[in-house]
């Protein structure tokens, strides 16, 4: 298992929700932090939160539908010379769920993919070659498991090329230490989720988070994080390295 002390992990939307618990989660773990949101008034209390854990922290602000903030991020990151490890690209929109899917707007499907795709895409193209460079890196792309539902056509499609492009990369990291899976946190009770769903956020992790401790050098599985609820980190990164890795099947 990976030990993160002293490691620096991205996390895309930490302000809340999901992002949110894997950043105290990780600050536990003596992970130091980036943690990102569209303002930085957002992140003020998980910076101060994750700083009382004891590691360094420090917050950047873009809005992911901006490709030109999401590149000057990246650049303040590397002006700051910090050499990101970890990446949890766990930022995402649901724009609307459309009754009359035949009716939904082009506009759903362009904001959806330039948040929950080309963002990430940008993320881990800056990234990943640094991290081959070094001999370390983690990668964890938060997908979801909606199917069958035209209404919310453009937040599923956007997930699904992330899935699409997160498996291709993974055929491509073999016999490298660094690794890039996928994680789906479950409906959880989020902004995004909505208060109606089924699971709280809390029951999240350690599931997104485990892509960041295997070590077997092994890319593209797909971690449900409901498997995980109630394990511990050891426990979750044993049941993690047993899973079967395919970078062409979820």
């Amino acid at each position: 298992m990976i030990d993160v002390k002293g490691k620096w992990a991205l996390i895309t939307g930490a302000s809340r929700g999901v992002g949110y618990q894997t950043a105290l989660f990780m600050a536990k773990q003596g992970c130091n932090l980036i943690l990102h949101s569209r303002s930085l008034e957002h992140t003020k209390k998980v910076l101060e939160e994750v700083k009382a854990l004891g590691v360094e922290a420090y917050t950047v602000q873009a809005e992911l539908a901006n490709h030109d903030e999401v590149v000057a991020m990246l650049d303040e990151i590397e002006a700051k010379g910090t050499a990101v490890d970890i990446v949890f690209n766990n930022a995402a929109v649901q724009i609307a769920y459309r009754k009359d899917y035949w009716k939904t707007p082009i506009e759903d499907f362009e904001m959806s993919f330039r948040i929950n795709f080309i963002s990430i895409v940008t993320i881990c193209n800056r990234l990943i070659p640094k991290m081959i460079e070094r001999g370390f890196g983690r990668v964890i792309n938060t997908t979801s498991g909606i199917k069958n539902e035209p209404e919310q056509s453009a937040y599923a499609a956007s997930k699904a090329a992330l899935d699409k492009f997160t498996k291709d990369l993974a055929s491509r990291l073999e016999g490298t230490n660094v690794m890039i899976n996928i994680t789906d946190p479950n409906w959880c009770k989020t902004d995004l989720g909505g208060s109606q769903a089924p699971n709280s956020v809390e029951s999240a992790v350690p599931g997104v988070a485990v892509g960041a401790f295997v070590d077997d050098k092994k890319s593209g599985r797909f971690f449900h994080a409901s498997n995980f609820y109630g394990l511990s980190l050891v426990e979750a990164v044993e049941k993690a390295e047993k899973i079967e890795a395919n970078p062409y099947t979820i």
